[in-house]
């Protein structure tokens, strides 16, 4: 009787451990649906307003409106997620993703398509091999977070400098740092946001969780491919 109690226990808990797996995944795919969503949205804006503008927009001041909204826009989502609505946190999301997509497009006017086109499958790629890393890896990636967040500062500082310096060779370095970073912080928030989902959690809670999650994956590709292209794009 003892041993078919035990059986009867051990089979629940692993009937209950599938189920949070099969819970997890779906928590997943929607995560990368919404990304998917955004990468997708930013190439049809940006590919739009191509079309429907010149080259003279690269020197149109209202193009610092797209550039900067979408600065704006990510601090907001990311302060106040924990009070906004699941369905609000997704629609800016994908504001975000279209404001960025109408400031991308000026890329059309710098590189050629078929290397834009090149390099975006390049990066696909790259991401893809790496986010499947970072969810199946069993090393712990979290001591990387805080090397790859002083890496993403370091960029951030050198673009700034490089505005005035206008060095070809910075500029390069950059963009080979930048890749490095990027592709690292692909794994790293992979595997992060596999280990922030919570099986107690409620529907807006992980809706949330979802969004915020979504938004630091499209990031990361968005950025790796631009670092990409600065690398491998050719000039028109």
């Amino acid at each position: 009787m003892s041993n078919y109690d035990h059986n009867l226990t051990v089979s629940e808990a692993e009937a209950a451990a599938l189920a949070i797996d099969v819970e997890r995944r779906s928590y997943m795919l929607r995560i990368y649906n919404y990304m998917a969503a955004g990468v997708g949205l930013t190439t049809l804006v940006a590919w739009i307003t191509y079309q429907l503008t010149g080259p003279e927009l690269l020197k149109n001041p209202v193009m610092w409106v797209f550039v900067l909204a979408p600065l704006v826009l990510v601090f907001v989502i990311s302060a106040r997620i924990n009070t906004l609505s699941v369905a609000t946190a997704r629609w800016l999301f994908f504001i975000y993703a279209a404001l960025v997509g109408v400031s991308l497009s000026t890329l059309f006017h710098i590189y050629t398509n078929s290397s834009i086109t090149r390099v975006f499958f390049i990066t696909a790629t790259m991401f893809g091999a790496l986010s499947l890393f970072g969810q199946t890896t069993r090393r712990d990636l979290s001591g990387m977070g805080t090397f790859l967040f002083m890496g993403l500062i370091g960029i951030i500082i050198a673009t700034l400098v490089n505005l005035f310096l206008r060095s070809g060779g910075l500029d390069w370095l950059i963009s080979v740092v930048g890749v490095g970073v990027f592709a690292g912080l692909t794994a790293y928030d992979n595997q992060r946001i596999k280990a922030m989902y919570d099986s107690k959690d409620d529907d807006v809670t992980r809706g949330r969780k979802s969004v915020i999650a979504a938004l630091s994956l499209y990031l990361n590709f968005i950025n790796l491919f631009l670092m990409l292209l600065r690398l491998a794009g050719s000039r028109r």
